[in-house]
Parts: C-alpha cells; sequence; structure tokens
C-alpha cells in the first residue's frame, strides 16, 4: 500500500506542498491503522501467482450499500487488468449489492477513466476530489425499496423499522427519541453539531472520527480506551477536567495508578512542582 500510494505521489503531485488525501489516504503507511482496517473494515488482499500485489478495503453498509475505501496494485504490475478483474470479484462475493460508491483524486486522471471504463458514473467533483457511483440492477428486485421520494416533516411513532439499510438520505434536522438503536452501524456520515443527550454507548466502538472542537460533559468512561488518536492537522490540545480517569491520564481527576512511560514530559507539573526536576533529583538520589 506504501509503495502505491507513494508512487501516485510522485506522479501525480508536483508539489510536496499539496496535501491530497486521495493519492495519499490517512494513515496509509500506519502499521496501526491497517490493523484497524483489517480488524473493522472488509479487507482482501489481491493475490496474482501466488503472491500478494495489493489489497482492497469496502465498507459495507447493511445488505445493498458498498464503498470502496481503498484499492492498491503494486507498481511492478499495473497495466495487467488486475484492478478491474478484482472490481468484478468484488461484485461477484456481494451479490446483493445494488449500489458502490468511491471517491478519487481530481488530478489522477487515469483513475477517472478506470472507473467510468468499470460502469462507475461521476456524481459531484471540486476543484480536488471526484464521487463515483455504480448501480447495479439485480436480477430480482429488492423488496420494499422506497427511492427519490420527499418525506421531509414525517412523523414515525411507535414503528417497527428493524434492519432497515438507508443510503444518501438526507436526515438533516431530524430528532430521535425513545428508540432502540442497538447495533447500528454509522459509516461516512456528516453528524456534525449534533447534539446526543441520555444515550447508552455501552461497548460502542469509534474509530477514524474527527471530534475537534467537541464538548463531553458528565460522560460515564469506564473501560474506555483510546487508541491511535490524533490532535489534528491544527494539534489543539485536548481538555480533561473534572473526569473519572482512575487508571489513565489529568485535572481535578483520579489519577490513581496512572502510568506515563515513553513520553515528553517537558514543562508538566504537579500541583506546580515541576515533573522534570522531581525526577532529576529521584535519579541523582538514586546514585547515591
Amino acid at each position: 500500500m506504501k509503495r502505491t500510494f507513494d508512487e501516485e505521489a510522485r506522479r501525480w503531485l508536483s508539489d510536496d506542498s499539496i496535501v491530497d488525501y486521495n493519492i495519499q489516504p490517512p494513515g496509509y503507511s500506519s502499521v496501526e491503522m491497517t490493523i484497524y482496517m483489517i480488524e473493522e473494515l472488509v479487507y482482501f488482499k489481491i493475490i496474482a501467482h501466488d503472491v500478494v500485489v495489493g489489497g482492497i478495503i469496502l465498507t459495507m453498509t447493511g445488505s445493498s450499500f458498498g464503498r470502496i475505501d481503498r484499492i492498491f496494485v503494486d507498481p511492478d504490475v499495473q497495466a495487467q487488468h488486475i484492478g478491474s478483474t478484482v472490481i468484478r470479484l468484488i461484485e461477484e462475493a456481494f451479490p446483493d449489492v445494488r449500489t458502490w460508491d468511491l471517491e478519487t483524486s481530481s488530478r489522477q486522471v487515469n483513475n477517472h477513466h478506470f472507473y467510468e471504463k468499470m460502469g462507475y458514473q461521476a456524481v459531484f467533483q471540486t476543484e480536488d476530489e471526484y464521487s463515483y457511483i455504480k448501480r447495479i440492477k439485480l436480477q430480482s428486485p429488492a423488496g420494499n425499496v422506497v427511492e427519490q421520494q420527499d418525506l421531509s416533516l414525517t412523523q414515525y411513532e411507535d414503528c417497527k423499522m428493524e434492519h432497515t439499510d438507508h443510503y444518501q438520505v438526507t436526515l438533516q434536522g431530524s430528532s430521535f427519541c425513545n428508540s432502540n438503536l442497538m447495533n447500528t452501524h454509522f459509516s461516512n456520515c456528516n453528524l456534525r453539531d449534533s447534539t446526543f443527550k441520555n444515550i447508552n454507548l455501552t461497548h460502542a466502538s469509534y474509530a477514524d472520527l474527527n471530534f475537534s472542537y467537541s464538548s463531553m460533559r458528565l460522560v460515564t468512561m469506564g473501560g474506555v480506551r483510546f487508541m491511535d488518536t490524533s490532535l489534528g492537522e491544527k494539534q489543539d490540545p485536548l481538555s480533561f477536567e473534572r473526569c473519572e480517569l482512575q487508571g489513565t491520564t489529568i485535572k481535578n481527576s483520579n489519577l490513581k495508578n496512572v502510568q506515563i512511560t515513553g513520553s515528553d514530559i517537558s514543562g508538566m507539573t504537579i500541583d506546580g512542582i515541576s515533573v522534570e526536576e522531581l525526577l532529576d533529583v529521584y535519579k541523582r538520589h538514586s546514585l547515591l
């Protein structure tokens, strides 16, 4: 994956200062990100002549909608129809999927020709990105399909809607109350400025999210794990205040059994006392 996207960057990015997340996806060279995608997404190896030559990563929404998050083929074996073969194999592996979508860089002109040849149509484009969709007509039409209808201002009460699929649905300004959303799957959705109150999120999974400038209050976080997390491009710091964080890492909080290892503690203080100076005194004392 790293070799493929690095070669794409060399070919299509004339300026090293240009950031294009379709050409160099976030975490494409990260072992931790790859482990996450293997564990949480649908991840296939591409094997040609008994050799791994690439991969394809999918996000599946219900049984009818699929998204190609990434597809990459080793530059040494490109132009051998491997990509088109993989696309066809994926469609055969998920015969109930009616709609596939993906994004690619506006700079990768060869990708536009490739996806259009594979039956994809551009539905949205910006200076940096093209969005493609491929709709497949199934031999047996899917039942209970509601398409291209304006259901705005509709109220649903005491309705049973288990195992429903929602794709390209606008729910802006909607409200959900006293509802059972257990095992619901959200992917590639815009939840900006949303409000969550009195919600049971036990055993929920959060990954590849943007929480910038969010506010969390009166939150129970026992047993929560934060892994492979960053502060984003602006490096705006997090703030933990008045929290029960025993066994974790903060301010006005219970920090019993906290462990800090292999970290930069420059400027760190505890009750106004420099941790660096404390450690220096400890090391000098241990040498006596």
